[in-house]
């Protein structure tokens, strides 16, 4: 079972980036899907969320109105498109199953989600 992500790179302020996780090994189509980040020196945050079906989604504050998380099942990959890009977006985007399936509710707490992926980095310049 792995995670893919990739999509990353080095981009100016203002711009945009539409990283991808991709599943394999198994289907994620029951479960939630997370993004999260951690830049250097710094503790992982939340970043976004998305239920089993793609109809609610959550993001942590500091990216909401320029990021947009979601899914195809069908292809069991989950996309982040990155709008407004700041500086302080740099980090390494990890990727993340939730580990209950069918969950009514969306979890923002790293420990709740498993199958993490190797990570991508988005490096943005001022």
């Amino acid at each position: 079972v792995q995670l893919q992500a990739s999509g990353g790179g080095l981009v100016q302020a203002g711009g945009s980036l539409r990283l991808s996780c991709a599943a394999s090994g198994r289907s994620f189509s029951g479960y939630a899907m997370g993004w999260f980040r951690q830049a250097p020196g710094k503790e992982r945050e939340f970043v976004a969320a998305i239920n089993w079906i793609g109809s609610i989604m959550s993001y942590a504050d500091s990216v909401k109105g320029r990021f947009t998380i979601s899914r195809d099942n069908t292809k069991n990959t989950v996309y982040l498109q990155m709008n407004s890009l700041k500086p302080e977006d740099t980090a390494v985007y990890y990727c993340a199953a939730d580990t209950v399936k069918y969950s009514s509710t969306l979890v923002r707490s790293g420990p709740r989600y498993a199958y993490w992926g190797q990570g991508t980095q988005v490096t943005v310049s001022s």
